[in-house]
Order: structure tokens, then sequence, then C-alpha cells
């Protein structure tokens, strides 16, 4: 009887800890809002940390702050520059700091010890059009003392593309020296919001676009060629970029795209439906720089922003040594695993935390190991709906349980995780999913992930410990995005979740070396489907038939938010639309109250009417690569909201 008696109550233990819900992102980092004198608007553009712990603030109205005891509940503002023009960067050296407004690269110095900058000096000045599109980004430290600016393209019918180069250094990444000379370093670049320095080297995130099929972080190497050709027209002999524009057509169409007056005109055989890809043009060309690592359009940000290396010792939690990359459109930071396999950089991608007021533009270390987050969403757009912000991420101590790392391996990967995983839900392959895709390359704005494969998950192992798994899959392909989904992993002891089971590796390069044996491997399943995110429920409900008599029939219950996200997010429709809130596009309830039918919804995606929303200044792209049935659920869930 005693031994009955145990065993119940170890099973209603096992229960209870099963039906705990699994933490969230918001157990682990907090975010603090930290007051804002009234009267100031900060639109942050730029944020440094300067030796003492005060911070350094710009904003795109064109100031520049001081905030004194920034992590204190009452920090102190004081301004110290003003009468910029749209100030995207801010650094410090030297008694000084240097900013990048609109067409030059600017030093700040208080000479007199009164708090305020009384010397403004050009380091350099650069070319504008004066279009409204051409922001310039940074400025970032190189080695040698100078300094990395990044240049926007400018937005426009020019060219048969959207975006163009009307001036030098749109569409390029250049150094500025400190005897005020600039010097070209790489082209091909087209909405380079974000610069940053990873262990001496340079890297940027781009925004998604015309040639530009998602966002995501690239290696910047000197001479380096990424996606976008606009920038190929400034090319000559002294520049150290050797892509040019005839090759770069070229190899897409083989065949000369100049017309009789010498301009370039659209070849006729380059189309939407023209399935050409960034690799295809690296095989040719090895200028030619694809991300390190995709930022899946979307799901991983839409606005890539700001990136930035943990370097706070554990202070920030367990992720040492890795990259924090700010997305402006989605209000959030995502978070990147680096390796280099065959000389390339290359990694995985996973969420990190949403939630912030305005979208996420800069990112910079507090002396105590928490996060500054600088913000701003005046014209733009973003799912914080506040025009600014300043906020401040902290890690609470504790330990989430997340993938660690994910490394490539030559027969699939190795993924270790924050704590010891769960051996029998581990060993389950039914706990894995994974695919791959990858992104066009053509002048079209974006792109649908395209030539998607569902993968095998052959086997598994797990380590004596329990906080590394190998998984060894089939049909690996170099330079695509391999979604690995672990939706039913648990943590040791307590089954929780992993609070980001879903993960993009980037496979620019399959590693050379000893696959695992079969015998090696668990292969093992139950089986056991997991729970379809989207999946319609039923409910009985009593209606009358033709005769007027009541009649039983099962009906379909629109999904809810949290049943229809993943595919939302699959399809990239949250990174335009929330279900409450403008964001990009109008709100779900916006567009329930308009009282479409399903099928008219599904035609609106596939074939969009921005006559329809004429207060919204960005038009919504054809969505032709969503499934119809993916269409219907989401129609269901959007009309559900009635």
């Amino acid at each position: 009887m005693k031994k009955l008696i145990n065993y119940i109550i170890c099973l209603l233990i096992s229960a209870s800890v099963w039906a705990q819900e699994s933490p969230k992102e918001e157990d682990f980092y907090r975010i603090v809002t930290p007051p804002v004198p009234e009267g100031v608007l900060l639109e942050v553009g730029g944020l440094c940390t300067l030796p003492n712990g005060s911070l350094g603030i710009s904003t795109r109205r064109g100031d520049v702050y001081i905030m004194e005891n920034p992590t204190s509940r009452q920090p102190y503002f004081r301004k110290f520059a003003s009468g910029l023009h749209e100030v995207l960067g801010l650094e410090y050296r030297d008694g000084s700091l240097y900013c990048a407004q609109r067409g030059e690269l600017t030093k700040l110095t208080d000479t007199n010890g009164d708090g305020k900058a009384d010397l403004y000096e050009t380091m350099h000045a650069w070319p504008v059009s004066g279009h409204y599109h051409e922001y310039s980004f940074g400025p970032k430290f190189a080695p040698d003392g100078s300094f990395f600016v990044s240049g926007n393209v400018a937005f426009g019918d020019e060219e048969w593309w959207r975006g163009e180069s009307r001036v030098p250094t749109r569409g390029t990444i250049f150094k500025v020296f400190p005897d005020g000379h600039r010097e070209e370093w790489a082209a091909g670049v087209r909405s380079p919001a974000g610069l940053g320095m990873i262990d001496n080297e340079l890297f940027y995130t781009d925004n998604q676009g015309d040639w530009v099929g998602s966002g995501g972080l690239w290696h910047v190497k000197k001479g380096a060629f990424m996606h976008h050709p606009a920038s190929l027209k400034w090319v000559n002999e002294n520049s150290p970029v050797k892509m040019t524009e005839e090759k770069f057509f070229a190899q897409r169409d083989n065949r000369k795209v100049r017309n009789e007056a010498g301009a370039y005109i659209k070849p006729e055989n380059v189309s939407e439906e023209t399935p050409q890809m960034v690799y295809e043009l690296k095989e040719k060309y090895a200028s030619v720089q694809p991300p390190a690592v995709w930022l899946p359009h979307g799901i991983l940000g839409i606005s890539n922003s700001e990136l930035i290396k943990d370097q706070t010792q554990g202070s920030f939690g367990p992720f040492t040594g890795q990259i924090f990359i700010g997305d402006q459109g989605q209000s959030k930071i995502m978070r990147v695993f680096l390796e280099k396999i065959n000389g390339e950089y290359q990694g995985a991608a996973w969420d990190f935390r949403s939630g912030f007021q305005s979208g996420v533009m800069r990112l910079d270390w507090a002396k105590d190991g928490s996060l500054f987050v600088g913000e701003t969403n005046r014209g733009w757009g973003s799912a914080g709906d506040a025009n600014q912000g300043l906020q401040r991420l902290v890690w609470n101590g504790k330990m989430p349980f997340e993938m660690l790392t994910v490394k490539a391996k030559p027969d699939g990967f190795e993924i270790q995780f924050t704590q010891p995983v769960d051996k029998k839900s581990a060993e389950d392959l039914a706990s894995y999913s994974a695919s791959s895709f990858i992104y066009k390359h053509h002048p079209v704005y974006g792109s649908p992930p395209v030539l998607r494969e569902d993968l095998p998950v052959k086997g598994v192992k797990v380590s004596p410990d329990g906080k590394t798994v190998r998984i060894v899959i089939d049909n690996l392909r170099e330079y695509f995005i391999h979604e690995l989904n672990l939706e039913g992993i648990r943590a040791a002891g307590t089954f929780y979740s992993l609070v980001h089971p879903t993960v993009y590796y980037t496979l620019n390069n399959i590693p050379e070396g000893e696959k695992l044996s079969m015998s090696e491997l668990k292969t093992s399943s139950s089986g056991k489907a997991k729970p379809a995110s989207a999946s319609a429920k039923t409910k009985e409900l009593v209606s009358p038939d033709v005769k007027g008599k009541s009649a039983t029939a099962k009906a379909q219950v629109a999904p809810d938010f949290d049943e229809i996200k993943p595919l939302l997010q699959k399809y990239t429709c949250t990174a335009c639309h929330a279900e409450g809130k403008k964001v990009v596009g109008p709100a779900f309830r916006d567009i329930a109250k308009r009282k479409y039918s399903n099928q008219k919804i599904v035609d609106l995606i596939y074939n969009p009417q921005p006559q329809n929303w004429p207060d919204y200044a960005t038009p919504m792209a054809p969505m032709p690569h969503v499934p119809k049935d993916a269409a219907l659920k989401i129609a269901s869930y959007i009309n559900g909201l009635n």
C-alpha cells in the first residue's frame, strides 16, 4: 500500500511539472525604461557609452545628449550639441564625439569644459543628391584609426530597379581617415543600417528590398560586393571593388544590356519568375559576398539595425561572444552565433527579446553589463507604437533554457544547450523537424522563401551530460538557410520547453570530417504529431436547415493569434501587420472591419489593392507563395476577430 501511495504521489508531481507553463523571454530579460525629461525627443540614431559610464545619445532631429548616471533611477540629461542633420551613429575617442550626419563625418569637442560642444569640425564631406532616402550610418572605428561609414541608396525611378546611387558613396561602405581623405571599401549594399566591428573585422546588416531578398548579417572584406548593383556605376580602376555593371548583368542574361544612349535597361529575360540566387553570382565572381547569416524576413526582423558583440563576460547571461542585432520594424532584438568554416563566416540566428516601445535602432553596453536600446519609428513604422524611446535590457541572473550554439557538421548539426535536456525527449525523432530554403536575387522588392524542402532527421546522439545533441540530417544544401524546430525538446527535471525552439542556420559551407555511423544514433520516433499551430478547431452549433428546422452541424472555429502566429511568421505577414495596431500595414482588426469574405482576403493576399488603404505609404507586395490552404486559415483568423 505504501508503495502504491508513493507511486501515485510521483505521478501527481510529474503531472504538475508537465503542467507548468514554460518561461518566456520576459522571465529572464527585463525591459527598463529610464525617465526622460519632458520635451526631450530622442528618436535615437546613435548610442555611445563614454569611459566614465555616461551615455552619449544622438538623434535623428540633429541633437546630441549626454545622459549621466544612465543606469540610476534619476539620470541627468544635458544637451551636448545641436543643429546637426539626422545623426545616425555616434562614437567617442580621445575626448571628442564623432557622428555621421547626412553628408559628413563630424567631430564634436568641448574645448572649454562647460559640458557642451563648442567646436564642430568636418572630418570629411561626401556628396548627396538631396533625396530623403540617402541616410548615412556610422561611424565605427577601424583598427588603423580610420572610420567606417555606410551610405544608403536613394529610392526612385531613375533605374528599372528601385534603389539608386545618384552620387558616389551611395550603396557603398567607405573609410574616412583622420587626415580627411576618403577610401572606398566595399560596394553593393542597399540600406546598411547597422555597422559593427567584431574582433577587429567589419560586419554590417542590410534591409530587405530590391536585390536583397531578406535582411541579414554580412562580413565586409575590402573589395567585397554584396547584392545591390546601384553603386557599381561609380566603380573605376582605382576602386578595390572589381565587380562591374557589365559583369553583374552579363552573369544574369549573357547579353548586352545598354541601350543606344549608353543607359542600362531591363533585360527582357529578367523577371520576378527568374529564380537566380546570390550564390550563383558568387560561383562566378569571388568578390561576391553572400550573407554570413540570413535573418529571415518577417521572422527575424524586417529592418535589421545595430549589431553588437556580447563582451560582458557573463553579466548579460550565457551568450558571451555572441552577436545581438536590433530590428527597427519589429521592435526587437535577435541573437546570432558565428563560426568559421573553410575561411568563411556562417552561423545560427534566433529570436531573443521583443516588446520594446519603439523601433530598435541602436545598441550599446552599459558599465553594469546591461544593454542600452535606442529606438525610433517616425516615418518608418514599428511594432512598438511609440515614436521614440530609450530603454535598457537587464538579465535577472536566471538561466534560460535555450540553444546556446548550433554548429555545422558534415552530416547535420551539433546543438549545445544552456541546460541539460530531458534524454527521452531528446532521443525521440518526433521532437525535431527540419527544412531548408533560400531567397531570390532579383530586382523585385524582397523575395518569398523559395526552393523549400523538408529534410528528414535520420538520427540523434545525446551527450552523457545532456547538454549537447548531434542531429543527422539528409540533403544539406550549401548557401541555404536550414530551419531547425526543436519543439519537442524538454529541459531535464523541469520539462520546460525551449524559450526559442526554432533556429535558422545559414550553411555557406558544409564542413569536412567524420560522419556519425547509424550504430551511434538513436533512430526511434514516438510518432506523436506535434499540435498543429494553425489547425482549426471544431464545435457543435445549432443552425436552421432549409426547412426551418434546427440541425446540429460541425463548424470551423477561427484560429486565435497564438495558433496562427507560426503561420503568419512563416509567410512574413507579421513583418507588416499586428493584431491590434498599425505597423507598416493596417492591423488585422482593421482589415476584419471591412467584412471581406475569406475568399476575398485570399484574393487580396495574392493581388493586393493598395488603393483600398490610401493612408498607408508602403504598398503591399503580392504574396503568391502563400499556399491556398494557409491563406484561407489566415483569412479565417482575420474574420474571426469580428
